[in-house]
């Protein structure tokens, strides 16, 4: 095997670097992953993850934790509201057989800790928020905040959409989509956020209208995760002069932004137990490419970062992971440089593609008649679904 004798550092401690090091691990690799938080236990952020079943759950399947999945999933996290902005219902899988249980859903700490508790004790190596690194002999020296380093034969960046070691491998810029969102999180939403809640009963709500988006996504811990979509310059979060951390600018911005769309939409910005986050949005060109390196490459929102409007960003990342561990497992390849060329020509393939289907869906839901719209994709891809099953 290639990566025989060779230590692997994944930096970045996500569902796409650990499915990584879990696959490896299996193959019996040297690998670490450098995380810049400061241990297992801290509050994970975002929405619930559907994980497809040609990506994310296939992924899971090989590392040997699907049924550690199934015993964690939430069977209705992917039961669908779509709502116009004054919250009229215009379908409602809570009533149907409907798409929900096609990408079964699971928060994003309970994936964590599957991940977590299928690797070594020591792969994690906590609090190492990663600063930079420079070549050392064959391999690399990786530098870390809090003052420490360490050597690895190859560089795996799974360091999100602000990936630090991406620069290393290409100069290719993001483009930014139009589209910023701002996260939020209200904890104890059955008490601060009832209306809202009720909704979204443990599921999800898409709510679209006058070309702006919101998306509500219930979760175990009994908090409600939102983003709002708006059309937006590039540069406003600086121009808006809105200071993020502070409740009720947030919440006067919104009253203004969201002025056509009913106040019942205001309770996500009411309670003191919630947080925010500014966040533009940024896509990599369809045609991406650069000359692969001999031992660094990349995986998940570092190689190819996306708005989240087609639900893809952790199951490209976990394919990623799944595909580079098998090239890198594998007896087909002479050298390390000659599987990653492999791995990443195929992974840009797939990229471009799925980049452009969340282009497309981007637009559609912050344009017009964005609620019919979506309601018919929903339509053909159920007939396409139900034609799968009938064949």
């Amino acid at each position: 095997m290639i990566i025989n004798n060779k230590r692997i550092a994944i930096v970045g401690g996500g569902p796409g670097g650990l499915t990584l090091a879990r696959l490896l691990q299996l193959a019996g690799a040297d690998v670490k992953v450098y995380e810049r938080d400061a241990g297992k236990e801290v509050r994970v952020q975002g929405a619930t993850l559907d994980l497809h079943e040609e990506s994310g759950l296939e992924a899971l399947r090989r590392a040997g934790l699907i049924d550690a999945f199934y015993a964690n999933y939430r069977p209705h996290a992917g039961k669908l509201r779509v709502t116009d902005q004054n919250v009229d219902i215009k379908f409602d899988d809570h009533a149907t057989e409907g798409l929900a249980e096609n990408r079964p859903e699971i928060d994003r700490g309970p994936l964590r800790h599957i991940l977590l508790d299928s690797l070594n004790d020591d792969t994690v190596v906590w609090n190492s928020h990663f600063i930079s690194m420079d070549k050392s002999g064959e391999g690399w020296m990786l530098y870390f905040k809090n003052g420490s380093k360490a050597y690895a034969d190859i560089v795996i960046a799974a360091d999100g959409a602000n990936s630090k070691i991406r620069p290393i491998i290409t100069d290719i810029k993001p483009i930014y989509s139009g589209i910023t969102i701002i996260e939020g999180n209200v904890y104890h939403a059955e008490q601060n956020a009832p209306h809202l809640n009720h909704l979204t009963d443990g599921g999800k709500v898409f709510a679209m209208g006058n070309g702006q988006s919101l998306i509500l996504s219930g979760k175990g811990d009994g908090s409600l995760s939102f983003y709002t979509g708006c059309k937006v310059s590039e540069n406003w979060i600086k121009e808006s002069g809105i200071d993020f951390n502070n409740k009720q600018q947030v919440l006067q911005w919104f009253k203004h932004a969201f002025s056509s769309w009913s106040n019942v939409w205001q309770e996500l910005f009411l309670s003191d137990d919630l947080w925010f986050i500014p966040r533009p949005q940024y896509h990599y060109p369809l045609n991406q490419h650069w000359e692969p390196i001999a031992n660094l490459t990349m995986i998940g929102d570092a190689a190819h970062r996306m708005p989240p409007y087609a639900g893809e960003g952790v199951n490209m990342a976990m394919q990623d992971a799944m595909e580079l561990a098998t090239h890198l497992t594998s007896n087909e390849y002479a050298t390390v440089k000659e599987a990653i060329a492999a791995y990443e020509k195929q992974m840009l393939e797939r990229a471009s593609a799925i980049t452009k289907i969340t282009l497309d869906s981007t637009a559609m839901m912050h344009g017009e008649d964005a609620v019919n719209k979506l309601l018919d994709m929903f339509k053909g891809t159920e007939q396409e679904y139900n034609r799968n099953e009938q064949a």
